[in-house]
């Protein structure tokens, strides 16, 4: 996926409401790459989340940051997944655990129209991004 935070940002600020932000989530979704299957192990599962989400981290050591991958089998949950993304790949990981995602996401207007589930699912995606980068 070729789309910066910045740019995915701009785009859902200006979704007229609801459903065209959940729209271009989807499309967000679309435009994420399918993580190879050697990579959807039972330790890339993310716990707490309903749907099945894989996550990978890996670390660049020429540019000195996090490389992350990602997939679910689950369109909403796989746009969400691609917008964390965003907002984290390419970072170190002190810039990583420097963010706060949900704040980011408020701005965006996304966590109040988010179920119960899919707002803890996203919960567990950032902490295990979070988690994954203070161990590198």
């Amino acid at each position: 996926m070729n789309k910066t935070f910045k740019e995915i940002a701009q785009t859902l600020k200006n979704a007229p409401g609801w459903q065209q932000k959940y729209r271009e989530i989807m499309l967000l979704g679309k435009l994420l790459p399918s993580m190879p299957d050697i990579l959807k192990t039972h330790d890339a599962l993310v716990p707490g989340c309903e749907s099945k989400v894989w996550l990978y981290l890996d670390f660049d050591l020429e540019e000195s940051c996090i490389v992350l991958v990602g997939d679910s089998d689950t369109r909403i949950v796989k746009g969400l997944l691609a917008l964390i993304l965003s907002l984290y790949n390419g970072l170190t990981p002190t810039q990583i655990l420097s963010i706060n995602a949900f704040e980011e996401f408020e701005k965006l207007g996304l966590i109040s129209h988010l179920s119960p589930s899919r707002g803890n699912g996203v919960k567990a995606i950032v902490e295990r991004i979070q988690t994954m980068a203070a161990q590198k």
